[in-house]
């Protein structure tokens, strides 16, 4: 194979590809999109660079097809590496430059089956913000009125319903048209979401690994699906603190002199995965009617917030084993491990 290493900065129509060849000859070259495939289908398997952007997974996908090594950086990795003004080339020159480094860390090049899962996981998430932005501009409407609804989107639709004859007497007959338009349009928001959750979980039919991460504590449908395809089996990690550092629920570390100090979660990686993890945390929390030890302990000693975040890091862990080693979600596996010990 051929060692050298080509970076090749992305966009939509032009493209840039810089790498270096024997005795430090420094070589660029500018393609359009349909040169692209045509360039390094002519050269002999080498590594291939790129930034974790926008169309990178397709693009590192087609290469791969190639015989290419594919090596996928984050923008925040490359632009410390950027030593002038951004242009296509200085990019480009970066991106190499940072595929240089030793233990560079490099983004899995996602499959097709997960980009589509990923694709749901989108449009319903982008529904549901439609739905909460009409409940919203519902509501401010009918305070222009003096009608005011309870909180939550089930409750406040729940009394529009019931006092629909009292709102008929009280505002105009345009009005409620209007209202009944914007229920509507709402109602077909659900439906879509509701749909798009099942379309979901069909996708997953017969996956024994999704059957394995449902059943771990404050992991559901939404939060086992995009674990799958966000993290896969988990080998890109060589640990489960990894694994939660990827998703950005472990504490930011500063340290100088060699002290160092834990401050507030990194929030790197997803945040829409990370907020389903939380989420599903807060919610074992507010309904587990038999918490573990450990979680009534730490509830007491720091609160239900931190609780809810130490969880997700928990379940993250434990995710990761299972898709790591296989099997099922065992609540009492360490006190069996240490039954066996002794």
């Amino acid at each position: 194979m051929d060692r050298t290493l080509y970076a090749l900065d992305l966009a939509k129509q032009v493209f840039q590809v810089f790498w270096v060849e024997e005795r430090s000859r420094t070589r660029e070259k500018r393609l359009k999109r349909a040169q692209v495939l045509e360039f390094f289908g002519g050269l002999a398997p080498a590594r291939v660079a790129m930034e974790a952007c926008g169309s990178a997974h397709y693009w590192g996908r087609e290469l791969m097809k190639l015989g290419h090594e594919v090596m996928l950086i984050h923008p925040r990795y490359v632009r410390a590496f950027v030593k002038t003004n951004k242009t296509d080339c200085a990019d480009a020159r970066a991106i190499w430059s940072a595929a240089q480094q030793p233990e560079m860390r490099a983004v899995p090049v996602k499959t097709v089956e997960s980009q589509t899962i990923l694709a749901l996981h989108r449009v319903r998430a982008g529904r549901r913000d439609m739905r909460t932005a009409l409940m919203n501009q519902l509501r401010g409407l009918l305070a222009e009125f003096g009608v005011v609804l309870k909180r939550g989107r089930a409750a406040g639709l729940a009394e529009l319903y019931r006092r629909s004859s009292e709102l008929e007497a009280k505002l105009p007959g345009t009005m409620m048209s209007l209202l009944r338009e914007q229920c509507e349009a709402i109602a077909r928001l659900e439906r879509d979401v509701r749909a798009l959750e099942g379309r979901i979980r069909a996708a997953h039919a017969g996956d024994e690994r999704f059957a394995s991460l449902t059943g771990i504590p404050g992991i559901g449908l939404l939060g086992a699906s995009a674990l799958l395809a966000r993290v896969d089996n988990g080998q890109q990690f060589r640990s489960g603190r990894q694994a939660s550092a990827f998703v950005g629920i472990v504490p930011r570390q500063h340290g100088t002199g060699g002290s160092v100090r834990l401050g507030a979660i990194s929030k790197r990686g997803d945040p829409y995965l990370r907020t389903l993890l939380i989420h599903g945390a807060r919610s074992v929390i507010a309904r587990s009617k038999h918490p573990s030890p450990w979680l009534q302990g730490l509830i007491a000693r720091r609160g239900k917030n931190v609780a809810a975040v130490a969880l997700a890091n928990k379940n993250v862990r434990i995710a990761w084993a299972l898709l790591r080693r296989g099997g099922r979600y065992e609540p009492d596996h360490q006190a069996r491990v240490l039954a066996v010990q002794h």
